[in-house]
């Protein structure tokens, strides 16, 4: 049965053109392919940079936060409620204004205190800033060295780089969907999970029918804009709101232009047009082309969401930052304690605005 399977999924027709085969792709007279059994390593690969990826938290970015002063909010535990722990477990983390009055009398206890327990229990969930800094960091070094060695694979026709090129780019892929559930949790979560797959899916196919340079120079593209948007966000961790600012409008324009321009314009007009020249179409170039358009439907849904928080950033004069995964934060609750209850009108816009979805604009 798993051979039969495995026979279909390696079926030829699939994968290659009309009379191509996979002998054609074996090694010989002095040529060099690459094969799938070559990205075996990927899922080792992939630990290792989660173990290279702790030690750089831990002894790198973590001790660099202290220098600069990133420290988590103090935030108070929620008092004991057996009432509001069971429908925070099995209803919802954000109960309605009618909700929280049918839970008022049920604890009776005030409206603003059972507001003030569920914004203090969901902080218990909320990633801290310094663990933001150390994830931000981290991808931040990954995208500039893995950027720097696709611009080297590009100039280097020799396949060893290539290879070690396209199996540091899948552990890192898969590093991030071993590390979903310990990462900050991002509003754009399911998109991130289908950008991952797909981004791996593509690296996979590409390698395995030795469509190797445009492989690498999608990613290469992708990884050039990232570097600037966890710049900006390492910045505006450490304060530094010109510098973070200015950061986030050169990596809006890099990503206008190479995921808005390059990549539908050129690269995928090249893999759409181009083969049909020479080949009929085959499943493998539906397949093919059919993620590529996935990835440009998701980088169309960030770019709307990046041109958002860029207005905001020129234009608005609320002083709170609105961009990226800074959206995950809620008001500390330090303050909670000692103050007057505002109007009630204030209550229901607090507990509302504190409930909307956090994250960032990227798995881009």
């Amino acid at each position: 049965m798993l051979e039969q399977v495995s026979e279909f999924l390696w079926w030829e027709r699939l994968w290659l053109p009309k009379n191509v085969s996979w002998s054609d792709l074996q090694d010989g007279d002095g040529l060099v392919y690459a094969r799938p059994s070559h990205l075996y390593l990927a899922l080792p690969c992939a630990f290792a940079l989660l173990l290279v990826r702790y030690l750089f938290e831990r002894y790198l970015a973590s001790p660099l936060a202290e220098a600069w002063g990133i420290r988590d909010r103090r935030r108070l535990p929620p008092e004991p409620s057996c009432a509001l722990v069971s429908y925070f477990c099995h209803t919802s983390h954000c109960p309605s204004q009618a909700e929280v009055r049918s839970l008022c009398k049920k604890t009776s206890w005030s409206e603003r205190r059972v507001q003030v327990w569920f914004r203090r229990r969901r902080n218990q969930d909320r990633a801290g800033l310094c663990k933001r800094f150390c994830e931000a960091s981290w991808r931040c070094t990954f995208y500039l060295f893995a950027f720097l060695g696709g611009i080297l694979a590009l100039y280097d026709s020799m396949l060893p780089s290539q290879y070690w090129y396209y199996l540091m780019e899948m552990g890192f892929y898969l590093s991030l969907l071993l590390s979903l559930t310990f990462d900050v949790k991002r509003k754009d979560f399911k998109e991130q999970v289908v950008h991952h797959i797909a981004t791996l899916t593509l690296l996979a196919f590409s390698w395995a029918s030795n469509y190797i340079r445009i492989g690498t120079l999608v990613m290469a593209t992708h990884d050039s804009a990232d570097i600037l948007l966890e710049g900006a966000k390492i910045l505006n961790y450490a304060k530094w709101k010109r510098s973070a600012d200015a950061m986030f409008v050169v990596f809006t324009l890099i990503f206008a232009l190479t995921r808005m321009i390059i990549l539908p314009f050129w690269l995928i007009h090249c893999t759409w047009v181009y083969p049909v020249e020479r080949f009929e179409p085959f499943f493998g170039y539906y397949f093919f082309n059919a993620m590529l358009v996935v990835l440009q439907i998701l980088h169309f849904y960030w770019g709307l969401l990046i041109s958002k928080m860029l207005y905001k950033c020129l234009f608005s004069k609320v002083k709170r930052d609105e961009r990226s995964d800074e959206e995950e934060e809620d008001r500390s609750d330090e303050e909670e304690e000692g103050k007057d209850p505002p109007k009630k009108e204030n209550q229901r816009l607090d507990h509302t605005t504190s409930c909307r979805p956090r994250g960032r604009a990227n798995g881009i």
